[in-house]
């Protein structure tokens, strides 16, 4: 299957989701992953150090890079918006896609979950000026706020243990964000973070996930896992 995984900025994805991504490249899907913004401006960096570290983390992770260009803070829930990022789910005909929870204290982040959700609907619109021919991915999956400490109980977790060390190096390459500014300090609370949700599955490592449209268990497993087959013999 062809999945889009969406952000307000480079990192947002990786941050929450890299172990989970490259879980499902693992299974064979296709991951595509879209930011609605560069990121820019930034305390810490600028347009050319943020763009070679973006491209550095989706050839770490393995997956193709999308930029939008919306100006970072200017993130907004407006009909041109709503087109861009629905003429890219017209393009790539992604099956499910994962984006930002709702509840997050960065105004970008909750921007992006009501554009993400709204372009979604117009991408299948017949009469309309949007590139493309209509199509309707299937579904939408939401991954957990990093910007917000509260305890939301998620819909599921997905076990990243054996890909906790590809997702520590992604986000390393997101140098000027992360080591220069408090010396890692910041990836170690997303390690605990990891750590806690899998202890909460009985794993060493997971990242949690929101879901709002009923998915069946079928569905759910064929994302993050191989299937099985299973072989009789006669007697």
């Amino acid at each position: 299957m062809r999945i889009a995984c969406i952000g307000a900025h480079p990192n947002d994805v990786e941050l929450s989701m890299g172990g989970t991504v490259k879980q499902m490249l693992e299974v064979g899907h296709e991951v595509v992953l879209i930011d609605l913004s560069d990121g820019e401006p930034s305390t810490s960096s600028s347009p050319g150090i943020r763009k070679a570290e973006s491209k550095k983390a989706a050839s770490t992770l393995g997956v193709e890079r999308i930029q939008l260009g919306i100006a970072k803070r200017h993130i907004e829930d407006t009909i041109a918006n709503k087109k861009r990022l629905a003429a890219v789910f017209r393009e790539i005909r992604c099956q499910y896609i994962f984006t930002h929870y709702e509840f997050d204290s960065h105004p970008d982040h909750s921007a992006t979950c009501k554009i993400t959700e709204a372009a979604r609907f117009y991408a299948k619109l017949a009469k309309s000026d949007i590139e493309g021919k209509p199509y309707y991915p299937s579904q939408i999956l939401y991954y957990f706020p990093s910007h917000i400490k509260i305890n939301l109980k998620p819909s599921f977790c997905v076990d990243i243990s054996s890909h906790i060390d590809t997702k520590q190096a992604t986000l390393s390459a997101y140098e000027s964000q992360f080591l220069q500014k408090d010396a890692g300090k910041f990836l170690e609370e997303i390690l605990l973070l990891n750590s806690f949700y899998g202890l909460s599955i009985n794993r060493n490592y997971a990242e949690p996930f929101f879901i709002r449209e009923p998915l069946d268990i079928i569905s759910l497993a064929k994302l993050f896992h191989k299937p099985v087959n299973l072989h009789t013999t006669s007697g």
